[in-house]
């Protein structure tokens, strides 16, 4: 019996998932494969767009048809998200000319992001861009490798996303969404929502920047090379695509001003929708994945990215496969407060809403009665209270979510999930479904089609249950020493690095 198949795929910084979905929003077939962020030095972040972008997408497309012995002409439409806002430069044929930059997790542009708000002044450039010079920023990376590595610089032919290599692979197209775009700061006009080099024509020709398209458009069709490679029907239309948060978000149902996405991933990530442009310099407004919406969104550098390294480092001797498992069940049997240790996140500097790159991870309190299993939930609670100082930015704006909905790996850990609604106050609903952005990317790629709806996201992933906040005393003192021990160190913090 033919049916009606929807195909997502989502890049992440350690895995790549995909997807087939029918038309009701049921799960057809899975498929994933795990990659490396590659750290060649300290501040720097990358992966390999062949290998790991490219070759994930590859293996888990055929996967995906393989495991669900589909017939192709079935699969109605393609969306793609990945991580970002991520900085490659190709070549003409569309080549990559070196790795992936990554993300804010990036830090090596940190004397560009200087150098660029000395020169053009910190109010114009966030009138302008609606967003401050982060290591968030593109613009900066971009300048970066300008400076350090003219000789690649001189064969660029596009600076792409990761998300617009994958397009770029699958339809011969050079597009980027708005989203991902207003990423490309000081490059992004936020008011003509278009390419400018009005405030800084020293980065990059705009012409060398791809063509910006919403979300919901379809782009192109696979082609002759794709279908070969990746075992796609010749043709078969593709979606803008956009970065994997936001197809996070639109996989639980953040349709309206007021919803929040809350992602528990490599990194922590939040959208709230709102029903104007509304600006902050400690938060990045953007344009949403569908025209004449707004959003604001923000980030912590490192979260589950803290898991990995913690396990790598002191607990070599667990099995892989179920090592978080057997370090959140240690965890467990460490007191609430991690008993008297406070712990920043700042291994790759800050985001949201601090931005400071030159923040430092801290384990603070430590005596010789601490144990691995107190360190590690001290690593929980201290990513909780970076998100809650996130959530107290957007009350002082007045943008307090309405419903926050949670998604992504972390959700499956209790002990995050249950400490991280006890010490920011917020109820977290959760949907039945919470693989996260190929979910939503295979939705986007229904509904552009016209074959769904945005509201009926709804009917495709029901809410499954609601983690419900239970304060603490002993939180809110962690808390208020979270905020005082950056507050007093982070002027040595800067030393360090001078």
């Amino acid at each position: 019996m033919s049916q009606r198949l929807y195909l997502g795929v989502d890049i992440g910084t350690y895995e790549t998932k995909g997807i087939l979905v029918n038309q009701d929003g049921k799960i057809v077939s899975i498929a994933s494969r795990k990659h490396k962020m590659i750290v060649p030095q300290k501040g720097w972040a990358e992966h390999r767009p062949n290998e790991d972008w490219w070759g994930d997408f590859v293996y888990v497309c055929k996967r995906l048809i393989s495991k669900s012995n589909c017939n192709t002409e079935e699969i109605k439409a393609v969306g793609v998200s990945a991580i970002g806002p991520c900085m490659l430069p190709v070549d003409k044929e569309g080549n990559a000319l070196m790795n992936g930059i990554l993300y804010g997790v990036d830090t090596r542009a940190y004397k560009e992001i200087e150098y660029l708000n000395n020169k053009i002044g910190i109010e114009n450039i966030f009138s302008f861009c609606g967003n401050a010079l982060t290591s968030q920023s593109v613009g900066p990376k971009i300048l970066w490798l300008k400076k350090n590595f003219p000789e690649i610089f001189s064969k660029i032919f596009q600076i792409l996303n990761s998300t617009s290599f994958i397009v770029h692979r699958l339809t011969g197209k050079y597009v980027i969404d708005h989203l991902t775009a207003v990423n490309f700061t000081p490059l992004y006009d936020i008011k003509s929502q278009c390419w400018s080099n009005q405030l800084c024509n020293e980065i990059i020709d705009i012409d060398l920047l791809p063509k910006i398209l919403w979300s919901n458009e379809i782009v192109g069709e696979i082609t002759e090379q794709a279908s070969k490679e990746t075992g796609l029907k010749l043709g078969t239309p593709v979606t803008t695509g956009t970065i994997d948060a936001a197809a996070e978000a639109l996989s639980v149902g953040v349709n309206n001003p007021g919803d929040m996405m809350m992602m528990y991933g490599s990194t922590m990530f939040f959208y709230v929708l709102t029903d104007s442009m509304i600006f902050d310099n400690r938060l990045w407004y953007a344009p949403w994945l569908f025209p004449k919406e707004n959003c604001l969104s923000a980030g912590l550098a490192t979260s589950g990215t803290l898991t990995h390294w913690f396990r790598d480092n002191f607990a070599k001797e667990l099995k892989e496969e179920i090592a978080f498992i057997d370090l959140a069940k240690e965890a467990e049997k460490s007191d609430i407060g991690s008993r008297g240790l406070i712990f920043l996140p700042y291994f790759s500097g800050e985001r949201t809403p601090i931005h400071d790159t030159y923040a430092k991870g801290t384990f603070f309190g430590l005596n010789l009665t601490h144990e691995r299993k107190d360190l590690y939930r001290s690593i929980f609670e201290g990513i909780a209270y970076g998100t809650r100082h996130v959530f107290e930015t957007y009350a002082e704006i007045g943008n307090t979510p309405k419903n926050v909905f949670s998604v992504g790996g972390g959700t499956k850990n209790q002990i995050w999930s249950k400490t991280t609604s006890d010490i920011t106050g917020k109820n977290q609903i959760l949907r039945q479904t919470t693989i996260g952005a190929s979910y939503g990317d295979a939705f986007l790629a229904a509904v552009a089609i016209g074959d769904s709806n945005r509201n009926k996201i709804h009917e495709w992933n029901p809410i499954d249950y609601e983690i419900k906040s239970e304060p603490k005393e002993i939180y809110e003192k962690g808390y208020k020493i979270f905020r005082k021990l950056y507050e007093q160190t982070k002027d040595i913090m800067k030393e360090l690095d001078n």
